[in-house]
């Protein structure tokens, strides 16, 4: 998936914190050893958080195997964190305020270790779901503080340095989520890519609070919008259910699926009429208004999706029709994040200089790129054509986040950064989820057209067809045993064309997304810092 996790490839996007008020209590900056612990343990829950929207990616088929469920279903591991997740992001900057900021992420890490443990521990698909969802909702808020608290750790001055740091522990988790997932999954058991949270987890919450309790600007009562709370989780859950079990069900022909999908639009259209109109909502939908913040945060969800539900398909190829095991295709899928390192500090110390929408159209050009070039394989693709294109992916993520995220934040005043970090995460992680279910249903829906087809002229009429089976005769297979393997050898082809299908369409929309960005304004002169903060950031 994305971020992969997201963000992972699909980690989450650096972006301004959304606990800003509790912001501005001025605390002195550490010094010497307790500002690099201080760094150590922010650094470990924010790659434990950003590890595990990537690390669940390589397993599901172990998962969905060991569980009784069909892999698409096992994709719900991932869109459930994910939804859960953008949930309770727009929630940050109320929590922060109720509870303050060290106790806030304290208590994510503790409890983000809690649903780790629980998670390892699920005996079906149904509590290991309700698991995750519980593991993204208390993820929430641990990388928007994670960057709060870093922040007010160091001068000033060396804000660009400690949040290079910062982005770079958010790069290596997704290289490192699929490798150690695969290596885990085959040599020990799926439940203990959830458990090795459990120690990081445990020391990070306890080196953090050693240091930061004194350092907590404490709780103060804020109002919450519960209404606009319950509408969002209504539309936000009923859509996802909607489409993660769709196919399922026969989409609309479903009486169930009906209903979710009346419930997904009636909450939605309520949602929007009551967050116009409150005082306080939960997110401020009155950003959209700005053309940079609702161009920017629409091209960077809808490219979101495309990249995580493409992080999400490869994985699930290379495993069920190309014979891998998961730690090969976390070796397959790993190195997207090496030269998103190498370029990242470059396009982050850079982005000020240069009109981002031209940045972000190297990384759309790119991803494009990757993706025609992963339209062109085949059933034979060898180890180093697959990783190819996955290396180079990496020289777009680097040119993706951070210049859109210039653009979104782009002549907003500083009171509005938090409400648009808040809004544009929610928008873009609710993007990644829905991507992984669509690119799921797609890709079995496009496998069983082309099986059709090919079973239309594969048959016993064909000389072709008759000599295999000849073949696999003199073989020693009985003719069932022969009919299976050609079918396999059809599903086979039939899964792989859904692929390349799929990587084709995605290129292509990443072209149109280039005409979208450039409806984004220039950035005007008074604009600067924020978009040099937003890429900072």
């Amino acid at each position: 998936m994305s971020a992969p996790a997201s963000t992972a490839a699909s980690g989450p996007v650096p972006s301004p914190a959304p606990a800003g008020p509790a912001r501005q209590i001025a605390f002195p900056p550490l010094t010497g050893s307790q500002r690099v612990w201080g760094t150590v343990a922010l650094s470990l829950a924010t790659f434990m958080n950003v590890l595990d929207t990537s690390i669940a990616n390589v397993s599901i088929p172990a998962i969905a195997g060991d569980l009784g469920v069909s892999p698409s279903q096992g994709t719900w591991v991932i869109t459930s964190f994910a939804v859960a997740n953008a949930i309770s992001v727009p929630l940050t900057g109320w929590l922060t305020q109720r509870f303050g900021q060290v106790r806030l992420f304290t208590a994510s890490v503790l409890l983000f270790v809690i649903a780790s443990w629980l998670c390892g521990l699920a005996p079906n698909i149904e509590s290991l779901i309700a698991f995750r969802v519980l593991q993204g909702l208390v993820a929430g808020p641990m990388i928007p503080l994670s960057q709060t608290l870093l922040l007010a750790s160091y001068p000033a001055a060396k804000a660009g340095t400690a949040m290079a740091m910062w982005a770079v522990t958010v790069l290596v988790a997704p290289v490192a989520g699929p490798l150690l997932g695969g290596w885990i999954t085959d040599n020990i058991s799926w439940p203990w890519i959830f458990y090795i949270n459990v120690p990081v987890g445990l020391f990070a919450a306890a080196l953090t609070w050693s240091i930061y309790r004194q350092r907590d600007p404490g709780p103060r009562r804020v109002p919450l919008d519960r209404v606009g709370l319950m509408l969002l989780v209504l539309f936000v859950g009923a859509m996802q259910i909607c489409i993660d079990k769709g196919k399922e069900l026969g989409w609309f022909e479903s009486g169930e699926i009906q209903i979710l999908a009346l419930v997904a639009v009636l909450s939605f259209l309520f949602f929007l009429a009551w967050e116009l109109t409150e005082k306080h909502p939960i997110v401020d939908l009155r950003l959209f208004a700005q053309r940079n913040f609702l161009v920017g945060t629409v091209s960077l969800s809808v490219a979101y999706g495309l990249f995580f539900g493409n992080v999400v398909l490869l994985p699930l190829w290379l495993q069920q029709y190309m014979g891998y095991t998961a730690t090969w295709a976390g070796l397959a899928t790993a190195p997207v994040g090496v030269l998103a390192i190498l370029l990242s500090p470059w396009v982050g110390k850079n982005v000020g200089r240069f009109d981002p929408r031209k940045l972000a159209s190297v990384a759309f050009i790119g991803f494009a790129l990757v993706l025609w070039m992963r339209s062109r394989f085949s059933a034979q693709a060898d180890f180093a054509t697959i990783l190819l294109p996955t290396v180079l992916q990496g020289a777009a993520m680097a040119f993706f986040f951070i210049p859109l995220q210039a653009i979104v934040f782009s002549g907003l005043t500083p009171d509005k950064m938090p409400s648009a970090a808040g809004l544009s995460n929610f928008v873009r992680i609710t993007a990644g989820a829905i991507g992984t279910s669509l690119f799921t249903t797609l890709w079995e829906d496009r496998a069983v057209l082309h099986h059709a087809q090919f079973a239309e002229t594969v048959n016993r009429g064909n000389s072709a067809v008759t000599q295999t089976l000849a073949q696999l005769a003199a073989g020693g297979l009985s003719p069932d045993q022969a009919l299976a393997t050609v079918n396999r050898t059809l599903d086979q082809q039939a899964y792989t064309m859904a692929a390349t299908d799929l990587f084709y369409a995605s290129s292509g929309l990443f072209l149109l997304l280039l005409l979208l960005l450039w409806f984004a304004r220039p950035r005007p002169p008074q604009g600067r810092a924020a978009a040099e903060a937003g890429g900072a950031h």
